[in-house]
């Protein structure tokens, strides 16, 4: 056997740890994100970025340098970007005509691969001068969709899963009220993606529920779908199949209670 095929099991505990953080999960740890910017980005696509990973906050990796790569003709850079930093989902942004790409992993594989194209871009520090607009740390996105269009077509259905998987954040169980500040609304219309962003303003109302107000904060972004690398039936179906739950075994001491009682000596 070639050394280099070897399974060499970690000796110390903080490898034991890590390997076993990235084993698969029934409850699968937060999706971590990597911003890359490629070799001929030019500002909007760049601050593109920067706002994206404002929205993902600890769970994005802004890689700051330069990167030649081609997501659709050779992943092979972004599964290795993808292996050191652990993260499964991605955007790139080059190219001066304004197509950033957005795309997911599945054990460090490219999965899909969508390119979007800008039409128009606000800012997040352009509304409102920023003041206000930043999303706190640990906030809950709520995700609206909007349009038909998101489950007439395939390219459309995957593309809204993975904006779901993109933005979801972690999966909690109950939230505070005051924790939900935070909407991205996208509207799909005319072969069109209308992203928005707002700030939820809770007033009073005079009941118990308060009155809800909308304020745009930004970023807001007029895409175009333009060419996707969608992964095979075989594939998305192997990157959904869950993991068998681990079966609970008794502990040692009910064991013997019950080879006891039975009146069989425990071995």
């Amino acid at each position: 056997m070639d050394p280099l095929d070897r399974v060499v099991k970690p000796k110390m505990k903080t490898a034991k740890r890590f390997l076993e953080k990235r084993e698969p999960k029934l409850n699968e740890n937060i999706k971590n994100a990597m911003l890359i910017k490629g070799g001929n980005a030019n500002v909007t696509v760049t601050q593109v970025l920067k706002d994206v990973c404002a929205l993902k906050k600890t769970y994005g990796v802004l890689y700051k340098k330069k990167n030649i790569t081609r997501p659709f003709e050779d992943q092979t850079s972004l599964e290795f970007f993808s292996n050191k930093s652990d993260c499964s989902l991605f955007m790139f942004g080059s190219c001066n005509k304004k197509q950033p790409v957005i795309g997911r992993m599945y054990d460090h594989q490219v999965l899909d691969v969508i390119e979007l194209g800008i039409e128009n871009f606000v800012s997040l520090k352009y509304i409102k001068n920023g003041r206000n607009s930043k999303c706190p740390e640990g906030t809950k996105l709520m995700l609206i969709f909007a349009g038909d269009d998101f489950n007439v077509t395939e390219d459309y259905r995957r593309l809204k899963s993975l904006l779901v998987d993109f933005f979801r954040g972690p999966r909690v169980s109950n939230t505070c009220l005051a924790g939900l500040e935070y909407v991205l609304h996208f509207t799909a219309l005319n072969g069109k993606i209308y992203f928005r962003s707002y700030k939820l303003l809770l007033k009073k109302s005079g009941y118990r529920t308060p009155q809800i107000e909308l304020e745009e904060m930004g970023p807001s972004l007029d895409l175009v779908l333009r060419r996707t690398h969608l992964a095979s039936d075989d594939f998305y179906k192997l990157s959904m199949k869950m993991p068998k739950p681990p079966k609970h075994l008794p502990p040692p001491q009910l064991i013997f209670c019950i080879f006891h009682r039975d009146g069989v000596s425990p071995c």
